[in-house]
């Protein structure tokens, strides 16, 4: 039997330089602040969360990105005040649109077809979309200080997400491995996202 050395992947939205400066921002704060800590990746919306794969298979999980992505068009990303899921993590808000919740759907569907990849329990929870700025070092009394200075915020940024990112794990830390355009045409009655903006 034939073992495969094999790597952590997962598969994400990544942020324009707008948002993901101003979520280093929050993230530096807490940090400052509280002493948290979040995974060490940019920011980003996790879209498939992380799975063990072959290192020799990798050139198989690339197309199969590839060929998904070639059929999905762009979605509009709606970032939209603080959330929190109780008590380990501190987040940017990602709107539910139909949009992304379809296409997340499609994505979770297409991997497990056609390679075999799962997440347990994003099948049994669903999907929440969200932007994390704090996961590590969140003791109840500072989940609760954090938690309250975020809460009251205003944040808001709406843009366009037109590719998919594949993330690996390296050491001690995520890098960039490469990005998959969403190249399917939107239908007259469905424009595409707008560019950056936040309020």
């Amino acid at each position: 039997m034939v073992e495969f050395t094999t790597s952590r992947f997962f598969v994400a939205f990544m942020a324009p330089a707008e948002v993901d400066a101003y979520a280093r921002r929050v993230i530096l704060e807490l940090g400052d602040r509280h002493h948290t800590r979040t995974a060490n990746a940019p920011p980003h919306i996790t879209l498939q969360p992380p799975f063990e794969w072959a290192i020799a298979h990798q050139p198989a999980l690339e197309a199969s990105l590839s060929q998904f992505a070639h059929h999905q068009c762009p979605v509009r990303l709606v970032l939209d005040g603080f959330g929190a899921f109780a008590p380990h993590v501190l987040f940017i808000n990602v709107v539910k649109t139909p949009k992304l919740m379809k296409l997340q759907t499609a994505l979770q569907q297409h991997l497990e077809t056609s390679l075999g990849i799962l997440d347990p329990q994003t099948q049994r929870r669903g999907f929440s979309p969200h932007m994390t700025v704090a996961s590590r070092r969140l003791t109840p009394t500072i989940f609760r200080n954090a938690w309250a200075e975020l809460q009251p915020r205003p944040v808001h940024f709406e843009y366009g997400g037109d590719r998919l990112t594949l993330l690996l794990y390296q050491g001690s830390h995520w890098t960039i491995h490469g990005e998959f355009l969403l190249l399917g045409t939107p239908s007259p009655l469905s424009p595409l996202p707008k560019t950056p903006k936040s309020e």
